[in-house]
């Protein structure tokens, strides 16, 4: 498992551009709230560290994982400098499972594909609850601050590019 044994809040902050003139949108699905309150903390969190100020920070909501592409679609559209997808799937008793995955993973690589502006994948698809509440504020960390992280380095290279 890729995150055994990782902090995924864990990184070297003085190597982070500083991120204070950039705009970041961020859509959080419902879907499991628990959970995807906890990544947006994180992100929320990490991008006022690097300077980000308050209201350059626009939150969106949506039901579920699967709305996540539509949401960000329309928050690349806001004249942010990047976006971040914030979802939460935990593995049940049916396929439902792999198809939300599938969905969401090609839709927001799609959106990276056809527009200009970058969105971070943070999504977790996870096979029960304790794995999802370890990466999202418990042992391993908080993936919301490693798409943070992220979500700073692409805005640069978009603005560098």
């Amino acid at each position: 498992m890729a995150t055994e044994n990782n902090n995924l809040s864990e990184y070297d902050k003085a190597s982070i551009p500083n991120a204070k003139n950039f705009r970041f949108g961020i859509v959080v699905s419902e879907w499991n709230e628990g959970i995807t309150e906890g990544l947006y903390d994180g992100a929320y969190n990490t991008l006022l560290e690097h300077d980000v100020k308050p209201e350059n920070i626009k939150r969106w909501n949506v039901p579920g994982s699967y709305e996540l592409i539509y949401g960000c679609k329309k928050m690349q559209e806001q004249k942010v400098d990047a976006v971040i997808a914030i979802g939460s799937v935990i593995q049940g008793e049916t396929k439902h499972f792999d198809f939300v995955c599938e969905g969401v993973s090609q839709g927001i690589k799609d959106l990276n594909v056809l527009f200009d502006t970058p969105v971070v994948f943070c999504v977790l698809t996870d096979n029960n609850l304790q794995q999802a509440i370890d990466r999202s504020g418990g042992k391993h960390g908080n993936k919301g601050t490693e798409a943070a992280v992220a979500a700073i380095k692409m805005a640069v290279l978009r603005k560098n590019a």
